[in-house]
């Protein structure tokens, strides 16, 4: 791991910025400056900013990092000390953990040698976030980049992702890939469409296969991708919609007949809306069920003389009954009764 400085001091120092942060911001009104160096003048403050706004989070989640292992140490075992650290400093424990993910993924870059640490001046700090999430072979040609003095935004490490998704996966046929490496045929297309490929079984990916093949071009991949990406959502849903999964029908025949007419996109749909209504009911029963408990509960600890509590559970009745009924509008005209029984036919 990287050495972290000892002393208050080092650390302030280690994060100095060789630039001063008291910038002399082009002024908005002068007619006198060109639009391209107005432009220029600002994305050069704004680098900066972001620079030191992703060395100063690095910082942060090794400092938390440290405070942290201490508290394993020493602490309790459940972590209040450091919950009680963060807390003083007004930050969220999701805040905590995502600069310590930051700063581990910055330490493997620089342990293994893949980054030099002046490189990482070169990353914005989403870029760099970006990075430490990608591939370690999207790593190695991002780090790369950076080194050779690139400035390396969201959008350089986007496109190396691309590349090397569209390059190195072995579902796309040679003569797309020596499409994909002469430029012809964007990566930026076909990695999305190859990440839609990655969750189909190999049953299906053969005609794709032969049609991109066939026809490598832009408006196929783009086709393709979201044929891949319905069939995907349908395969999903239908196996957890318990009302097909407890029938005898033959999903992969109704799969080629929904190809065949070209109604993949709506068939995806209707399984997909039948798993949410499933789940839907599911956990409307379960929140009926927890309504009618407490419901009784408070029923048996009140009396005549807690009205107004009486009144409540009296005005709850239309949802705790097993015909519950819902407006659907201000004025009541429209209501939607549903009746809701447990197995044994009561709460």
């Amino acid at each position: 791991m990287v050495q972290t400085p000892e002393s208050s001091a080092e650390l302030a120092a280690a994060l100095e910025t060789p630039v001063d942060l008291d910038f002399q911001l082009p002024d908005p009104e002068d007619d006198q400056i060109e639009e391209e160096e107005f432009q220029k003048r600002i994305e050069n403050a704004w680098t900066v900013c972001d620079r030191f706004d992703l060395q100063t989070d690095i910082w942060r989640g090794r400092i938390m990092r440290t405070v942290r292992d201490r508290e394993k140490q020493g602490g309790d075992g459940r972590g209040t000390g450091f919950l009680n650290w963060l807390k003083t400093r007004e930050i969220t424990k999701s805040q905590a953990y995502s600069l310590i993910q930051l700063a581990n993924s910055a330490d493997t870059l620089l342990a293994e040698g893949q980054l030099h640490p002046d490189a990482i001046n070169n990353f914005s700090k989403r870029a760099f976030v970006e990075t430490s999430k990608s591939e370690p072979e999207v790593q190695k040609l991002v780090s790369e980049a950076a080194q050779g003095g690139d400035r390396i935004t969201r959008r350089e490490v986007k496109q190396l992702s691309d590349d090397w998704t569209a390059m190195s996966s072995e579902l796309l046929p040679e003569e797309v890939k020596e499409k994909a490496g002469d430029g012809s045929l964007p990566s930026r297309h076909l990695a999305p469409m190859v990440k839609e490929w990655e969750k189909l079984p190999d049953s299906h990916l053969q005609e794709m296969q032969q049609e991109v093949k066939e026809s490598a071009d832009v408006d196929t991949v783009k086709h393709l991708t979201s044929e891949a990406r319905n069939l995907s959502k349908y395969l999903d849903a239908a196996a957890q919609v318990q009302a097909i999964n407890q029938s005898s029908i033959d999903m992969e025949m109704a799969l080629e007949e929904a190809l065949r007419l070209d109604c993949l996109n709506t068939a995806s749909d209707l399984v997909k809306q039948a798993s949410n209504l499933e789940q839907t009911v599911a956990k409307l029963y379960t929140t009926w069920k927890r309504l009618g408990s407490l419901s009784d509960r408070l029923y048996v600890d009140t009396g005549a003389s807690n009205p107004q509590l009486r009144s409540l559970l009296s005005c709850l009745e239309t949802l705790t009954n097993d015909m519950i009924e819902v407006p659907l509008d201000e004025t009541g005209e429209q209501i939607v009764r549903l009746k809701l029984m447990s197995d044994s036919g009561s709460h």
